[in-house]
């Protein structure tokens, strides 16, 4: 059975206030929940393999790299901007040195 002062504990650290009412109420769930998992340490799992992912992962990042683009793109794309500078594309500064 988990203790009050635990359960006060848990919800001091998610930042909960619980009445009085609430904190047994929650003594009470916490502990069937923790006793389902003690109930999981009954089984036999010498057999299996650990997984640590079941679907496999990839990174799906491209490189970073410039792409030729024809005269007309650019112009393309630059009539569409509110602000350029020569063939670039002016934005509000972000980041601060």
């Amino acid at each position: 059975m988990i203790t009050e002062e635990e359960i006060k504990d848990v919800a001091k650290l998610a930042r909960l206030e619980l009445s009085q009412e609430e904190i047994k109420k929650m003594g009470k769930e916490l502990s069937s929940i923790l006793d389902f998992f003690k109930s999981l340490d009954e089984l036999d799992v010498s057999q299996v393999t650990p997984a640590f992912y079941l679907i496999p992962l990839k990174n799906v990042m491209r490189e970073d790299k410039a792409e030729k683009k024809d005269k007309k793109e650019i112009d393309r794309i630059l009539s569409q901007v509110p602000s350029k500078e020569g063939k670039y594309i002016k934005v509000k500064e972000i980041l601060k040195q």
